[in-house]
């Protein structure tokens, strides 16, 4: 690792260390209710009682940015946990067995792949309703492909090296040579496509709830928190300012770790 990657690593440690703070922050307790209205707090400003100030409900902003930090972070775990899970799973079977459930499984996977995964996410959304559960199975669902392909290269690299014929040779199984001998060779591509993808899926997340889909009102997500700004973008900017600022170092933190990781 040279000298510019280092820098780029500790940078993107240093930003998603401070979300993971946020994170914690926002699970163990929030200063204030984050769906708590005060009308004689309606449009507070920046200040020791509230650090963001409050919005046009005169709810506390700093709150609501915490607790909409810790839903992005639950979903997107949950998103790349299933895209991970699946997609390891086909990309490894297709890798390994090639022939006709190769063709068959990636013509499919190529399909699915061929849509961007917000839109996928819509018409799943459309068909079973919204919701965070529907979110998190709806984004899963439109990860997997790009896990299964990524998976799938590398046991093809992986599967014709002398090692693997030499423990074919000595009789042992297929699931003995996957589990054993397969697997531990991908965890360096998979821990860079994991921070890849949730990079991909905080931004997924942020967009949808802006959308209007994903957690439920009350309850603050960052994306809806942005969407309900607009109309004070210009009167309040700093009811827009901050929860865009988090996705922001969000996106920006693991971003850069996913281009240092495994190099």
């Amino acid at each position: 690792m040279n000298k510019a990657t280092k820098m780029k690593f500790i940078t993107g440690l240093v930003i998603t260390g401070i979300v993971l703070i946020m994170t914690i922050w926002g699970i163990i307790k929030t200063p204030y209710d984050p769906c708590e209205m005060n009308a004689s707090a309606k449009y507070a400003g920046m200040s020791i009682k509230h650090l963001f100030g409050c919005d046009q409900f005169g709810r506390d902003i700093f709150s609501r940015v915490l607790v909409g930090v810790r839903e992005t972070m639950f979903i997107s775990a949950c998103v790349v946990l299933i895209g991970v899970f699946f997609g390891t799973i086909f990309g490894t079977v297709t890798g390994y067995y090639g022939g006709w459930l190769d063709e068959i499984l990636m013509r499919l996977n190529d399909a699915v792949l061929a849509f961007p995964s917000i839109l996928l996410a819509l018409v799943v959304i459309g068909l079973f309703g919204g919701g965070k559960y529907q979110l998190i199975a709806a984004l899963g669902i439109a990860f997997v492909p790009s896990f299964a392909r990524i998976v799938r290269g590398e046991v093809l690299k992986i599967r014709n090296l002398d090692y693997i014929n030499a423990v074919k040779l000595y009789g042992a199984s297929d699931a003995r040579i996957i589990v054993v001998h397969i697997l531990p060779n991908l965890k360096t591509v998979l821990l860079s496509s994991i921070v890849i993808g949730f990079n991909n899926a905080v931004l997924a997340e942020a967009g949808m709830s802006y959308l209007g889909m994903g957690v439920a009102p009350p309850d603050p997500a960052l994306g809806r928190m942005l969407s309900e700004a607009q109309a004070f973008i210009f009167t309040t900017p700093r009811i827009a300012l901050f929860p865009g600022l988090v996705i922001v170092l969000m996106i920006l933190g693991f971003s850069l770790l996913g281009d240092t990781v495994g190099k």
